[in-house]
C-alpha cells in the first residue's frame, strides 16, 4: 500500500462491518432472555432495566458480581466449539449472586476477539443467552472488541457482570449460621470453570493426550468432558429460599470446597465435611492419575464433585433435599456446623471419598 492510498481501520485489522454482522446474528438469542423489566433493543449505548420493579421491596439490596471462565476458553478454541462457554460465564456470575440470596436480574457481557468472525461471536452469545434463560435473568447488553495483534485470529476471551436484588431482611450469610446447622452439598456437572490451567498441564503436557481421545471412564472424548458446561444453580437456590429455611450458600469455585465454604463460616464455628458422603466424578480421578496430582492439590484447585453448598438448620434438611430432588439436583448431607474449639481452620474435610 502506498501513502497515497491511505490507511484504513480494516487494514489495521479491525473489521467494523464484521462486527455489525455479529450484532445482527446475536439479536435473536439476546431476545430470548428478555424479562418484562427489560427496556429497549440490542444496539443502544447502555442496557436498560425497569427499576420500578423494586418498589415491591421494603429495603432492596442490589448485589453485583463479575467473572470470566479462565483458560477453559482454550479448550473451546482448540475444539472449535463456542456455544457452551457462554453458559459457563453465566453460571460463574449468577451463582455468585445467589449466594447472598439475591435473584439475578440482568447481565452484560464482554467478548474480546483477535478477529471478528460473526458466526463465532454469535455462537458465544447464544451460549450466554441460553445460560441467562436457565438463570432467569436478562442479557441487556454487552461489548465485542476486536484486538488484532494482541490476540490471534482464532483467540478470544469472555467476561460478564451481573446484578441481582435481595430483600435486606432476607440476606443470607455467616450471620445466620448456628451450631447444629447442616451442610448440604449439590453435585457439580464436572470441572465447571476452575482449575483448567492445572488440568491442561496434566492431560496435555504430562500425559500427552489429545482432545479427541476417547476416555472409557467418561464414555466420551476428553474434549467433550472438558467442555461440559458449568451447572447453573441460581433458580434451584432461590426455590430453596422460598420453600424452606436457608442460612447460607457457598459457590464452590477456584480454591475448592474448603476455602469457599470457609468464606461463610463465622468466627467461632467450624464446618466438618465428610468425604465419604459422595463419590467425585470420574474426571477428578483421571486428572489425578494422569498427572500424579496429590489429593491436597486437587482439593484446593478443583470442586471435587460439589458445585454449591447450602447451610440449613437441621429441621430444614428433609425439605431441602426434597426440593432439590424435585428440581433434578443431586444433593446430600455432607457435614455439620459445630463449635470451633481449638481448631484453627474454619472447615475440615474428613474421611475418604466413597468408591
Amino acid at each position: 500500500m502506498t501513502h497515497s492510498e491511505g490507511v484504513s481501520y480494516a487494514a489495521a485489522g479491525v473489521d467494523i462491518e464484521a462486527g455489525d454482522r455479529a450484532v445482527t446474528l446475536m439479536k435473536e438469542w439476546v431476545a430470548k432472555t428478555r424479562r418484562p423489566e427489560s427496556i429497549g433493543a440490542l444496539g443502544g449505548f447502555a442496557g436498560l432495566f425497569d427499576a420500578s420493579r423494586l418498589k415491591g421491596y421494603t429495603r432492596p439490596l442490589l448485589a453485583s458480581a463479575t467473572d470470566g471462565v479462565g483458560t477453559k476458553v482454550a479448550i473451546a478454541q482448540r475444539m472449535d466449539v463456542h456455544d457452551t462457554i457462554g453458559h459457563d460465564l453465566v453460571a460463574m456470575v449468577v451463582d455468585d449472586l445467589v449466594v447472598c440470596g439475591a435473584e439475578p436480574l440482568f447481565m452484560t457481557d464482554y467478548i474480546c476477539v483477535g478477529k471478528v468472525v460473526p458466526e463465532r461471536v454469535a455462537h458465544l452469545v447464544k451460549g450466554i443467552a441460553e445460560g441467562c434463560v436457565l438463570a432467569g435473568c436478562s442479557l441487556v447488553g454487552g461489548e465485542t472488541a476486536e484486538h488484532p495483534g494482541l490476540l490471534g485470529p482464532d483467540e478470544y476471551d469472555v467476561a460478564g457482570a451481573g446484578t441481582g436484588v435481595v430483600e435486606a431482611d432476607a440476606l443470607l450469610g455467616p450471620d445466620r449460621i448456628r451450631t447444629g446447622d447442616v451442610v448440604v452439598a449439590m453435585a457439580s456437572s464436572g470441572l465447571h470453570s476452575n482449575g483448567y490451567s492445572l488440568v491442561r498441564h496434566v492431560v496435555f503436557d504430562r500425559a500427552g493426550w489429545e482432545l479427541d481421545r476417547y476416555v472409557p471412564e467418561f464414555g466420551r472424548t476428553l474434549g467433550e468432558e472438558l467442555l461440559e458446561p458449568t451447572k447453573i444453580y441460581s433458580l434451584d437456590c432461590l426455590e430453596l429460599t422460598r420453600t424452606t429455611e436457608v442460612h447460607a450458600f457457598s459457590h464452590v469455585t477456584g480454591g475448592g470446597l474448603a476455602s469457599n465454604l470457609a468464606r461463610v463460616v463465622p468466627e467461632g464455628l467450624h464446618a466438618a465435611v465428610d468425604r465419604s458422603t459422595w463419590t467425585p466424578g470420574a474426571v477428578f480421578d483421571v486428572v489425578a492419575g494422569a498427572g500424579g496430582v496429590a489429593r491436597p492439590e486437587l482439593e484446593k484447585t478443583l470442586n471435587m464433585g460439589v458445585g454449591m453448598i447450602a447451610v440449613v438448620p437441621r429441621a430444614s434438611v428433609d425439605s431441602t433435599l426434597v426440593t432439590l430432588a424435585d428440581r433434578g439436583v443431586d444433593a446430600w448431607v455432607a457435614g455439620e456446623i459445630t463449635e470451633r474449639g481449638d481448631r484453627t481452620e474454619a472447615v475440615t474435610l474428613t474421611g475418604d471419598y466413597a468408591r
